[in-house]
């Protein structure tokens, strides 16, 4: 009757075991069934892999300015870029040349010849003191020598002749460069379309330095 028992109890153990297995095997590979479907893989190009990728973030430089036009770009800017992105660089005085149309006896020839290139729809220029009393007609501040000579041959194609490329003058007015930290790579290119609405400045892109 023992002997029944302890052989009745074995064969009960041994059906346990069996369907557990067998419920682990269907378990198992309905599990790789879903995670494995071959039809639904798709090759990424580099071209897709890049652009899921996160945005590369550069620094833009831009300028230089005096501050009535830093204040108009930073204002253009301030719809493209937060607040805290923005920041300004100031330029030393020996860093920046100037075009301009040497001296001028009075400010009413300074303000003739003005008159004169305005009609001819020649842009950012101004009447100013030169030196001993006399005055001239600037044509910009520009952050390089090779810069202000390019605006100097430009107006000469236009027939703006006499044109005097020079250090930047004590007195004149402060010049800065406009800086945009951690902008997405793409706003370089508005920043670049924006400079063309203000004369003798220019736009450097680069990677941030370390804060």
């Amino acid at each position: 009757m023992r002997a029944a028992v302890v052989l009745l109890l074995l064969l009960n153990l041994a059906v346990f075991a069996y369907a557990r297995l067998d419920r682990a095997a269907q378990s198992e590979a309905g599990r790789l069934r879903e995670q494995v479907v071959p039809d639904r893989i798709k090759r990424v190009t580099p071209k897709e892999l890049a652009a899921l990728a996160p945005a590369k973030l550069v620094c833009i430089e831009w300028g230089p300015f005096a501050d009535a036009d830093r204040a108009r770009a930073e204002g253009e800017l301030e719809a493209l870029v937060s607040a805290r992105q923005l920041s300004q660089r100031a330029l030393p005085s020996d860093a920046l040349y100037w075009v301009n149309l040497g001296a001028m006896p009075n400010r009413a020839a300074a303000d003739r010849r003005a008159a004169d290139l305005r009609a001819q729809s020649i842009g950012d220029l101004s009447v100013v003191d030169y030196a001993h009393g006399q005055f001239t007609v600037s044509l910009g501040m520009f952050r390089s020598e090779s810069a202000a000579t390019a605006r100097a041959e430009t107006l000469a194609a236009r027939g703006v002749l006499g044109t005097h490329v020079e250090p930047r003058p004590q007195g004149a007015p402060a010049q800065s460069m406009i800086v945009v930290r951690d902008a997405p790579e793409p706003l370089a290119a508005r920043v670049k379309d924006l400079s063309t609405q203000y004369a003798g400045t220019d736009v450097r892109v680069a990677a941030c330095p370390a804060s």
